[in-house]
C-alpha cells in the first residue's frame, strides 16, 4: 500500500534543490541517514576519480550537442560542478590514456545524482519508503 505524505509543493521543490546541490541531502532532510550518507560519500568521490583520471567537465557549448549533453550531465552532481567550473579543475587532457574513463565518471556521477533527486521526490511523494 502506498502511503500519502502531504508535503506543499515549495517544500518538494526546496528538497528536492538541496539534494541536488549536495548529493544525498534530501535523504538527510527526510531523515533517512544511511541512504543520505552513502550518497554523500559516493557520489562526489565517483566525480573526483573522474577529475583524477583526467576527465574534462563539460562546457556547454550549443555548437557541439554531445558536449552540450556531457555538460548537462555534468551538471547533475550540483555545486561541485560549479566549483569545478569556478577553479578551472576540470580541463581534462585528452592524450591522456585514462581520459575516456575520467568522462565516464564524471558523466556517470551527475546522472546518478539526477536519479538520487528522483528518489527523494519519490519519498516525499509516499511512493516508496
Amino acid at each position: 500500500m502506498i502511503r500519502k505524505n502531504h508535503y506543499d509543493p515549495i517544500t518538494i521543490a526546496l528538497v528536492c534543490t538541496f539534494a541536488w546541490a549536495a548529493p544525498g541531502g534530501g535523504h538527510f532532510w527526510l531523515g533517512q541517514w544511511r541512504k543520505g550518507a552513502i550518497f554523500f560519500a559516493v557520489l562526489p568521490t565517483m566525480f573526483c576519480v573522474g577529475l583524477w583520471l583526467e576527465g574534462r567537465v563539460g562546457t556547454f557549448d550549443l555548437t557541439q550537442p554531445f558536449v552540450a549533453m556531457a555538460a548537462f550531465a555534468d551538471l547533475g552532481i550540483g555545486v561541485l560542478y560549479f566549483f569545478v567550473q569556478l577553479f578551472d579543475l576540470g580541463s581534462g587532457r585528452v592524450v591522456a590514456v585514462t581520459h575516456e574513463y575520467g568522462n565516464t565518471f564524471l558523466v556517470v556521477s551527475g546522472l546518478l545524482n539526477m536519479l538520487v533527486v528522483l528518489d527523494t521526490f519519490d519519498t516525499m511523494l509516499g511512493r516508496k519508503p
